[in-house]
C-alpha cells in the first residue's frame, strides 16, 4: 500500500533514454566502423572476415535497443497493473470501514466497535445472533481483502516471469549468442503465455511436471483469465490439438494417475477453458454480426480474426480425430466439449454457433462419432453435441439465435436454420455400446438430450434454464425470436394425423418451465376467445401488441404438446400451478365495480383454461403405456410440486442479473395450495394423497376456493349478505361452464392421437 509505484515510471524512461542513446552509438558505428568493410578502399579476405564480426556487432547494438525499449514497456506494463490493484485495495478497505470494520496495515479485518454507540457495543457483546452476524461479515471482508492481496501476488509474479525472459537471446542464428535479444517483446501477458505453454506442453506430452510449475500454470490462468493476448498467444501455441492432448492428460491424472491431487487437475481444466472462452470472443453478437457476413469478414482479415478463422479451422481438423483406440474411441470434439464446460466464462454466440453447425456436420459425415463405445472415459461426456447444447443454454441469446427457425447466424443466403428440425425430429441420438464376447449390448443415454432441453429452455425464454426448486412466473417479456423458437418447439413436437405426442422424458421438465412463462399466451390460447392468436398461428407464430410479442399457436398443436409434457407428473404440476398463478392475477385485475359481464368474461376464459388441464391430465391418467407412474404416484407428485413454494416469491435466474417477483398477486393460490398441503400432511401415503389431488385439481373445488378469496377481498362484493352470496355463486358458475367448454374441446384435439 505504501510502495512508491512511480519509481517503475522512473526506470521507465531511463530505459527509454538508454534506447535512444543506443541508437545514436548504431549510426555512429555503422558510419565509422561497419562501413569501412563495405566501401570499395578495403577488398580481400580480411575485409570479408571483418565485415562478418562487425555485422555481428552492429546487430548487438539493434537488439540491445529492442531489449531496452521492451524492458521499459514491461516497467510501464508492470505499473499500470499495480496501480489498478492498488487502487481496487484501497477501495475495498474504505468499503469495509464504511461497514464498521477496521483494516490494519498488516491486512487484518475485525469489528471496529469504537465507532458503535453504547447501546449497539452493549447489544453486540450480550447478542449471540448479532456477534454471529458480524463474525460473517468479518470474514467476507478479509476473504475480500486477501483475494485482493493474493491478485497482486499473481500479478508480480508474472512481471517477474516476463523480466526473467526479456534478457534471453532467443535467436540462435544471428551471430549473437547469449547477447541482447532481439526478440524482446514489452507485453507481460506473452511472456507469462510462452511459460505456460512450455509447461502445458510437457503435461500434454506426459512428461514430468513438478508441483512448482503445475501451481506456476494455475497462477497463470487464474491472472490472465481475462486477458486476451495471454490466451490467444497460449492458445496459438497449443492449437486445438495441443488444447485436447492437454485436457485428455488432465483428465488421466484427475480419474486414474494421481487422484489425491484431482482438484488440482480440474481446476487446470477449468483455467485452460476460461482461456479458450476469451481467446474465442467475436465483436457484436451473431445476429449483428452473422457468421458469413460482410461484418463478420472484415473482422476476420484483422489479428483477432486471423486467429479465430486458423483455430476454428485446425479445430474441424482435429474435432473428428480419434485420440482413443478402435474398440474405445475417443475424439477431439469430445474432448474438447468437456473441457468448455470447466469454465466460469460465458462463450461468445459466434463461437457456439459456429461450434454447434462444426459438430452436426461432423455426425453426419461420420455417424456414432458421438457414441459411447465401451466405459465411459474419464471427466468425458461422449454426446459432444449434446454436451455443447447445455454450455449454449448458458448464453441464452446464443441460444435464441441457434434455434431460431427464421434466423441466419450461418450468414448463407437461405435465411432460417433447421436446427429445431434436426435436433427434435431428425436426428438419431447416440446411445451406449458396451461390447460383450458374443455380441454388443446397446441401450439409451440416460443423460441423452440434457442439454438440448436446457438449450431450448434458455432459447425460448431468454433466460437460465431454472433450477430445481424454481418456479416460472407466468407472464414474462419474450422476444419476436424467442416467441419464434417456442411456436418452432411446439410445431416439431406436435403429432402427425393418427399418432400421439410422445415428448423425451429429458425435454419434459424443461419445456414445461419454458411454456410456463408464457402462460399469459396459452391461456388466451386455451379459452379461445381472442382472434388476433388464432390468425398469427398460421402466419409468424407470434404477433405484437405494442412492445409486447405474443406467442401464437393452434389449440389443438398447444393441447397435444402439452398432453406430451404431462407424461411427467412435474412438468404438469409446473404447467397447471403457473396457469393458477395467471387465473389469479387475472381476477385481481377486474376493476371495482365492473358490470356482471366485464367480470363472468375472464371468468369463463379461466373455466375453459382448467377444463383443458382437466382433459390433460384425464388423458394422461387413462394411458395405459404411462410409463415409471401408478395413477397414485403421478397425482401425488403433482400434489407435492404445486404445494412445495407455492406461497413464497419468486426469483427469475437472467442473463443479467435475477428479476425478483412478490406474491402480491396470488392470494387465491395461496390459500387453495395451503388448504391443499394441510390436508397432505395427515397422509403419507401415496393413494390416500392421491385421492387428495383429486379434490384440489378438481375444477369445481380448485376456482371455488380461488373465487371465494377473490371476492372476499372486493368492496364492491360483499359475501356476507345473500345478494353477494349470489353473485359470487354466479360467476362460480361462469367458471363451470367455460370449464365444460374446455374440456370437451381438450378431449376432441386428444382423442385425434388416439391409435
Amino acid at each position: 500500500m505504501t510502495t512508491d509505484l512511480a519509481a517503475l515510471t522512473t526506470a521507465a524512461d531511463g530505459w527509454d533514454g538508454m534506447a535512444k542513446e543506443l541508437n545514436k552509438q548504431e549510426k555512429a558505428y555503422k558510419r565509422d566502423v561497419h562501413g569501412i568493410s563495405m566501401g570499395q578502399t578495403w577488398l580481400g579476405l580480411s575485409a570479408d572476415a571483418a565485415n562478418r564480426r562487425f555485422d555481428t556487432t552492429l546487430t548487438e547494438y539493434q537488439n540491445a535497443q529492442t531489449e531496452a525499449k521492451a524492458i521499459a514497456s514491461l516497467l510501464l506494463d508492470a505499473h499500470t497493473q499495480f496501480a489498478d490493484l492498488r487502487g481496487k485495495l484501497r477501495a475495498a478497505r474504505q468499503d469495509a470501514i464504511s461497514d464498521d470494520m477496521k483494516v490494519s496495515e498488516q491486512g487484518i479485518v475485525s469489528y471496529d466497535t469504537q465507532r458503535l454507540s453504547e447501546s449497539t457495543r452493549t447489544a453486540y457483546r450480550h447478542d449471540p445472533d448479532f456477534q454471529e452476524s458480524v463474525r460473517k461479515s468479518v470474514r467476507s471482508w478479509q476473504d475480500r481483502i486477501d483475494q485482493l492481496v493474493k491478485d497482486v501476488t499473481d500479478a508480480d509474479k508474472g512481471v517477474e516471469i516476463a523480466f526473467n525472459a526479456v534478457v534471453v537471446d532467443t535467436d540462435l542464428q544471428d551471430g549473437t549468442f547469449n547477447g541482447f535479444n532481439g526478440q524482446a517483446q514489452g507485453d507481460i501477458e506473452k511472456y507469462e503465455a510462452e511459460n505456460a505453454e512450455e509447461i502445458a506442453t510437457r503435461l500434454a506430452d506426459g512428461k514430468k511436471v513438478s508441483a512448482a510449475e503445475l501451481a506456476e500454470l494455475d497462477r497463470a490462468f487464474r491472472d490472465n483469465s481475462d486477458n486476451k493476448v495471454f490466451s490467444q498467444t497460449l492458445l496459438k501455441g497449443l492449437g486445438p490439438e495441443g488444447t485436447i492432448r492437454l485436457t485428455n492428460e488432465l483428465n488421466q491424472l484427475a480419474y486414474d494417475d494421481d487422484k489425491k491431487h484431482k482438484a488440482q487437475y480440474l481446476e487446470l481444466q477449468g483455467g485452460l477453458a476460461d482461456t479458450v472462452a476469451k481467446a474465442t470472443q467475436v465483436p457484436g453478437s451473431v445476429t449483428d454480426a452473422p457468421l458469413g457476413s460482410q461484418k463478420f469478414k472484415d473482422w476476420l482479415a484483422g489479428d483477432d480474426g486471423r486467429f479465430y478463422r486458423q483455430w476454428m479451422d485446425n479445430l474441424d481438423k482435429h474435432g473428428a480425430k480419434n485420440y482413443g483406440s478402435n474398440s474405445h474411441p475417443l475424439y477431439g470434439y469430445q474432448s474438447f466439449v468437456s473441457l468448455m464446460q470447466h469454465s466460469s466464462v460465458k462463450y461468445d454466440d459466434q463461437f457456439l454457433y459456429e461450434l454447434g453447425d462444426d459438430l452436426i456436420a461432423a455426425e453426419k459425415k461420420q455417424s456414432n462419432i458421438f457414441a459411447q463405445w465401451g466405459a465411459r472415459h474419464n471427466g468425458i461426456y461422449a454426446d459432444a453435441l449434446d454436451g455443447l447444447l447445455g454450455i449454449m443454454s448458458k448464453n441464452p441469446d446464443a441460444a435464441t439465435a441457434f434455434f431460431d427457425p427464421s434466423g441466419n447466424g450461418s450468414g448463407s443466403d437461405h435465411v432460417g436454420n433447421s436446427h429445431l428440425k434436426y435436433l427434435l425430429n431428425e436426428r438419431e441420438w447416440p446411445q451406449i455400446s458396451t461390447p460383450t464376447p458374443t455380441m454388443v449390448i446397446t441401450v439409451d443415454d440416460p443423460f441423452s438430450r440434457a442439454g438440448l432441453g436446457a438449450a431450448l429452455e434458455a432459447a425460448a425464454t431468454g433466460q437460465f434454464p431454472l433450477q430445481k426448486g424454481q418456479d416460472p412466473w407466468p407472464e414474462m417479456p419474450h422476444s419476436d425470436a424467442q416467441a419464434r423458437v417456442m411456436h418452432g418447439i411446439i410445431e416439431e413436437l406436435k403429432p402427425s394425423e393418427g399418432t400421439d405426442a410422445p415428448v423425451h422424458e429429458n425435454l419434459r421438465q424443461p419445456l414445461a418451465n419454458a411454456l410456463a412463462q408464457y402462460t399469459n399466451d396459452t391461456h388466451e390460447i386455451l379459452g379461445g376467445m381472442d382472434a388476433n392468436y388464432v390468425r398469427a398461428a398460421t402466419g409468424d407464430g407470434y404477433f405484437r401488441d405494442g412492445d409486447t410479442t405474443h406467442l401464437a399457436v393452434s389449440q389443438k398443436d398447444l393441447v397435444q404438446v402439452m398432453r406430451g409434457l404431462s407424461e411427467d407428473p412435474d412438468a404438469y404440476a409446473t404447467l397447471h400451478k403457473a396457469e393458477s398463478r395467471y387465473i389469479d392475477a387475472e381476477m385481481r385485475s377486474i376493476p371495482e365495480g365492473s358490470t356482471d359481464f366485464e367480470r363472468s368474461a375472464p371468468l369463463s376464459k379461466a373455466g375453459a383454461t382448467l377444463g383443458a388441464y382437466s382433459a390433460i391430465r384425464e388423458g394422461v391418467i387413462n394411458d395405459e403405456r404411462m410409463a415409471g407412474y401408478s395413477e397414485a404416484d403421478w397425482k401425488s407428485k403433482i400434489a407435492y410440486h404445486i404445494i412445495g413454494g407455492a406461497v413464497t416469491p419468486l426469483a427469475i435466474p437472467t442473463a443479467g442479473g435475477s428479476i425478483a417477483i412478490g406474491d402480491a398477486l396470488q392470494r387465491g393460490v395461496d390459500t387453495w395450495a395451503w388448504q391443499w398441503g394441510n390436508s397432505m400432511k395427515a397422509e403419507a401415503d401415496a393413494p390416500a394423497n392421491a385421492a387428495i389431488a383429486d379434490e384440489y385439481l378438481n375444477a369445481n373445488n380448485q376456482m371455488a376456493t380461488m373465487v371465494d378469496a377473490w371476492a372476499s377481498d372486493r368492496a364492491d362484493l360483499d359475501t356476507t349478505t345473500d345478494k353477494g352470496k349470489a353473485q359470487v355463486a354466479a360467476l362460480t358458475n361462469d367458471i363451470l361452464n367455460g370449464h365444460d367448454r374446455g374440456s370437451n374441446t381438450a378431449q376432441k384435439y386428444l382423442t385425434d392421437t388416439t391409435n
